[in-house]
């Protein structure tokens, strides 16, 4: 394999070389039409690798030594390379290009898609034409950096290239830089005196802002070089100092505005136009080493460091998946900080609070009995599709914020919460730079915790739902008569089986609205303190002249806690009721099961069958209540893993070391994951600590 890679490496090293030549020797008409792109794209082809990413070094010896033995071809491919990129402009593309046009996100990632799809083609006079047709593949970049700086610089004198430095008229390189910093700069200064960001970051009101001064500076440098014949400044230069400073500033205030994102939260709008500042911000400070030379070499090295970046910026320059992440990432770092605040208090310690959970579990086990009951009613009633998911809806979302507001528990609720309680933890083993035990035992730790909460949840729910759902049954048949599970009982029972129905899918999209509904509760508190939605409260002068100062604030501070909760619950209610029905109006089987409710429905389905059913039955449907509970948590709690892990950039390489440690956890402690130990935690075997437990 190694000797075919070799074989075919140097077949691209041949291929380029004998078409060069070729052109050289035969073919005089590129030379007659030198702005004609096609020998340099063809040139291009036979040096691009196929597979970039996995070869360590592009080597362009041959190339070299080639043209150093023909120096008639060397000046002709130099004559004509010259003139492909005489007077070509290029200063809105480097001021532009890899950047964020606009702060509407969507806006943004549709003309990122658009792009891909059918690329924009400028006009031929400007240099992104030349990249767009020459570097027209996204990982061109790759293996061009893959290119021995050395080679670059060796090709760079053969072909007798000219440094930016030798002339500062209208279209020579060097005033295209100028110019684009001045435009990027000019930009920045705009987008950072708008209301909204500078709202991120009172901390800068006393003071003048950084990105003027830096203007100033900037503007005063480029005089300096234009005026003179040098066309450069040192790099001790005293102007150039103060410029690095102020840009530090620059930096400073924009990562004071994310820092600030957890107090005054922040909207995807001024999210998007930090993120262009900062951006931007990155371009200057790669840009702005070109203003300095120490030695003549170093015009050299500019000169080609400017051309590896231009091309960079043009592969990247449609990169959606790239925007995405950025754009998500500070996002969903907020919502999640919320749900990990949220997810503290589902998680039990000792053995009062795992009672007390399972107190709470009862409570919410009570209040999904009779929502089964409803529902079941509900599901006689003659309506459409429409109507029926309207009842569902309002049915759950109903009982979902009474058990919210009354302090009970509904299993799966927690996982959406915890997930980002865990990887807090986790951040702080990460610390630990070594591959040791101890790093990830806080996590596994947690992990055993969240683990026997939401099983001492499931425990709840499930005992309270059973006889509440069957007593509410008899109940009805015992007052009207009439018994309301007879006509669906077997439907109700087929249902639970994970091997006679499609169970376990259904359990997978409550899993999906469960995430759902905390990244909501998240998004609604992140959204809320952005707009100071609570303190408008608080000082509403018609609030405060009717109710009082006392009780507006009291509102407001309820509004606060519960707020976000009940929305989050509404939805979730919304999402279980409404799912069904859309299924039929599709034609898709589609519908939800949740472990509550499946106990429920488990209980009336006996009922319906006056209590005498097939044992198979019965073994299918406690295991599918069993199956059904567990695929709610693991895709809860997956989704909501993954997305913390997400938000705190944490490489996803590391679950495999976390699992191992959770493993760890439960092989020496598996009653942990289940019931509360009187014994304190102490590190496990393998642990350099072991002796101090």
């Amino acid at each position: 394999m190694k000797l075919f890679k070799f074989s075919f490496k140097n077949r691209i090293k041949i291929s380029a070389t004998a078409y060069l030549q070729q052109q050289c020797e035969l073919n005089q008409a590129w030379q007659e039409h030198n702005d004609d792109l096609e020998v340099l794209v063809n040139l291009i082809n036979k040096l691009r690798p196929s597979n970039p990413r996995e070869i360590s070094q592009v080597d362009l010896t041959e190339l070299i030594q080639f043209l150093k033995a023909n120096s008639t071809c060397a000046h002709t491919l130099s004559e004509y390379i010259k003139v492909i990129l005489k007077n070509k402009i290029f200063n809105k593309f480097l001021s532009d290009a890899a950047i964020l046009h606009d702060s509407d996100f969507i806006f943004e990632v549709r003309n990122r898609l658009h792009a891909k799809l059918l690329p924009y083609q400028p006009q031929k006079n400007r240099l992104e034409f030349v990249l767009n047709q020459v570097f027209y593949r996204e990982n061109d970049h790759i293996w061009v950096n893959k290119i021995p700086f050395v080679q670059l610089k060796d090709l760079f004198e053969i072909l007798k290239l000219e440094s930016i430095y030798e002339s500062v008229e209208k279209y020579s390189p060097l005033s295209q830089v100028l110019l684009s910093m001045q435009l990027i700069t000019m930009r920045i200064g705009g987008r950072a005196m708008e209301t909204e960001v500078i709202k991120m970051v009172p901390e800068f009101d006393d003071f003048e802002s950084p990105f003027n001064a830096f203007e100033a500076e900037l503007i005063q440098i480029q005089e300096r070089i234009l005026s003179s014949d040098i066309h450069y400044i040192s790099r001790d230069d005293l102007s150039y100092k103060q410029l690095k400073l102020l840009h530090k500033q620059c930096e400073d205030f924009v990562h004071k505005a994310f820092a600030n994102s957890t107090k005054y939260g922040i909207s995807m709008r001024v999210n998007q136009s930090l993120l262009k500042i900062r951006q931007q911000l990155v371009r200057l400070k790669t840009l702005m080493p070109l203003l300095v030379i120490a030695g003549e070499e170093d015009k050299v090295k500019n000169t080609i460091n400017l051309g590896l970046q231009l091309i960079k910026y043009n592969c990247y320059k449609n990169n959606v998946r790239k925007f995405i992440s950025e754009s998500t990432q500070l996002i969903s770092y907020e919502i999640t900080q919320h749900t990990a605040k949220t997810g503290e208090a589902y998680i039990t310690n000792g053995r009062t609070e795992y009672f007390k959970m399972l107190r709470s579990a009862l409570g919410g086990g009570l209040v999904v009995g009779i929502l089964v009951i409803i529902k079941l009613l509900l599901s006689k009633v003659g309506t459409s599709y429409f109507g029926h998911a309207l009842l569902y809806s309002l049915n759950y979302a109903t009982g979902f914020i009474i058990i919210y507001l009354m302090g009970f528990t509904l299993a799966t609720k927690q996982p959406a919460m915890t997930a980002a309680a865990l990887v807090k933890a986790l951040e702080d083993g990460l610390k630990i730079k070594k591959r040791d035990p101890q790093k990830y035992h806080a996590f596994a730790v947690l992990f055993a915790r969240v683990f026997r909460s939401q099983f001492i949840a499931f425990v709840g729910n499930v005992l309270m739902a059973f006889p509440v759902s069957l007593l509410g049954a008899i109940a009805i048949e015992y007052f009207i008569g009439t018994n309301i599970a007879s006509g669906k009982s077997y439907t109700l029972l087929n249902d639970l089986s994970p091997i006679h129905s499609m169970a376990l899918f259904h359990a997978a999209i409550a899993g999906v609205f469960l995430f759902l509904s905390g990244i909501i509760s998240g998004s609604v508190t992140n959204r809320d303190k952005h707009n100071q939605v609570y303190y408008r409260i608080q000082e509403h002068p018609l609030l405060k002249k009717s109710l009082g100062k006392k009780r507006t604030a009291k509102l407001a501070e309820i509004y606060e806690k519960k707020w976000a909760g009940i929305i989050s619950n509404f939805w979730f209610g919304v999402f279980l009721g409404s799912t069904a029905s859309v299924g039929l109006f599709l034609g898709l089987d589609l519908d939800i099961r949740h472990i509550t409710f499946a106990s429920g429905n488990f209980a009336l389905g006996l009922f319906g069958k006056g209590f005498v059913i097939d044992p198979t039955v019965l073994v299918w449907s406690i295991i599918g209540i069993i199956l059904i509970g567990l695929v709610n948590f693991l895709v809860s709690f997956g989704l909501s893993l993954g997305l913390a892990f997400r938000s705190r950039n944490i490489p996803l390489r590391e679950i495999r070391f976390v699992l191992q440690s959770v493993w760890r956890q439960f092989k020496y402690r598996p009653v942990s994951f289940f019931f509360p130990t009187k014994k304190r935690e102490v590190p496990l075997p393998g642990s350099r600590q072991l002796k101090q437990g």
